[in-house]
């Protein structure tokens, strides 16, 4: 049975229908597939980033990794910024602006100078766009002068937000690249360069394959390959991690985050929701699905709110931050050793063998009734659980304290169905 909640949610001042965006890329590179992604549902779009430069692409330009016969885990992008003149892609976001007011269309530019910067922040404005995002963060462009090798210099950074929000009065969203060990300094600079917001992660940098064949990384374009942007499902838990480090920062914290990277799900969706963000963009998921994708994670994000008693976006976002604690703050006085659910167990060994081979050898195997057996040996470090292919089977179980520990009341996952 369809729920329907308030999934509206306000952002950087703008109303916006829900909190799912395309985020700058293929997807979202002219008029016709915006317009298309609107009426599936999509709240709004960072359109293509659109800069003076004109992309002049190569062919082929998309990899994939799998696991298992599983669809794509991760998708590797050679794609630049718009091969479209400068002009052209203005008319689609103009066009966009004028035909679905309701919806928010975002214009996504890069440039190369200051003057540059400027230029497409002018032509943004005269688009009538709510938001602008900058994109410091592409690691394909051809142009050192472009993309995430600015990103990773703060100085750039605040001196192009400074030209942008020095040239409109639109909110500016600084766009930043995972390209980077410490990403509170790039956005700390755009912020002092005026900048209203950050959105993370764009694409990080990689080589998902090699190919034999032609001895270089795939995609093989004439022999040859390069090392270029990675996305979809396996980066998500790198963007969470990036995400709660701006977030808990005592400055960007301040601010609101767009989250991205491999979200997929109503579930991925809610995750990022619950650290804080208030904006949420999509690719990857879309390259796979197409754009009703989106039909589900807002069914899923509804049953999600209803199941919890949630009734608006707000009663939950942010709620998983402040538990997110730094390795030297967790309570180690204590072990929560596994359970192993005999009537669910297939017998398979799986948990025997991982303990044995990898962890603490924790796990004798009775060998007459094919069933896992707890020793004395077991930390509590759940490898067991992770490993073991049939839900529910394995559980946390018994809490056992530490020599000389004060015992106190444990909150723990209880449910893994």
């Amino acid at each position: 049975m369809a729920i329907k909640k308030d999934l509206s949610i306000n952002y950087l001042g703008v109303e916006c229908q829900n909190p799912f965006f395309l985020s700058s890329s293929p997807v979202g590179g002219n008029y016709d597939m915006v317009r298309k992604c609107y009426e599936t549902g999509w709240g709004g779009c960072f359109f293509k980033t659109v800069g003076v430069f004109v992309a002049d692409e190569c062919s082929p330009r998309f990899d994939q990794t799998n696991k298992e016969g599983l669809p794509w885990l991760g998708f590797k992008n050679m794609e630049q910024i718009s091969d479209k003149p400068t002009e052209k892609n203005f008319e689609f976001i103009y066009r966009l602006v004028r035909d679905y007011p309701e919806h928010v269309t975002v214009a996504s530019i890069m440039g190369s100078s200051e003057e540059e910067w400027k230029t497409l922040a002018k032509m943004s404005d005269e688009a009538g766009v709510k938001l602008i995002e900058g994109n410091f963060s592409c690691p394909q462009m051809t142009s050192h002068a472009m993309g995430s090798d600015v990103g990773t210099n703060p100085e750039l950074v605040k001196k192009y937000c400074e030209a942008v929000t020095s040239t409109t009065k639109i909110p500016f969203i600084a766009k930043m690249t995972p390209n980077i060990t410490t990403m509170e300094v790039p956005a700390r600079a755009a912020l002092e360069g005026g900048a209203a917001g950050v959105s993370t992660i764009n694409t990080i940098k990689s080589i998902t394959n090699i190919d034999f064949e032609n001895m270089t990384a795939m995609p093989v374009v004439n022999g040859k390959s390069s090392i270029s942007g990675y996305s979809g499902a396996a980066v998500k838990p790198i963007a969470l991690r990036f995400c709660a480090n701006l977030l808990q920062d005592e400055i960007v914290g301040k601010r609101e985050l767009s989250g991205i990277g491999g979200i997929e799900t109503w579930r991925d969706a809610a995750e990022f929701l619950a650290l804080g963000c208030r904006n949420l963009q999509v690719t990857t998921a879309i390259m796979q699905y197409g754009y009703r994708i989106v039909e589900d994670m807002i069914n899923g994000l509804s049953h999600f709110m209803d199941e919890r008693g949630y009734d608006k976006l707000e009663d939950f976002i942010g709620l998983a931050l402040p538990n997110i604690i730094p390795a030297e703050d967790l309570n180690r006085d204590f072990r929560l050793l596994p359970k192993f659910d005999d009537k669910k167990c297939v017998g398979c060994g799986r948990c025997y063998i991982s303990c044995y081979d990898a962890a603490h050898q924790a796990i004798d195997w009775n060998e007459k009734k094919r069933r896992p057996e707890l020793n004395d040996n077991c930390v509590g470090c759940h490898l067991c659980l992770n490993v073991c292919p049939v839900q529910g089977c394995i559980t946390p179980g018994e809490i056992q304290w530490k020599e000389g520990r004060t015992p106190v009341e444990v909150a723990y996952k209880k449910n893994y169905v």
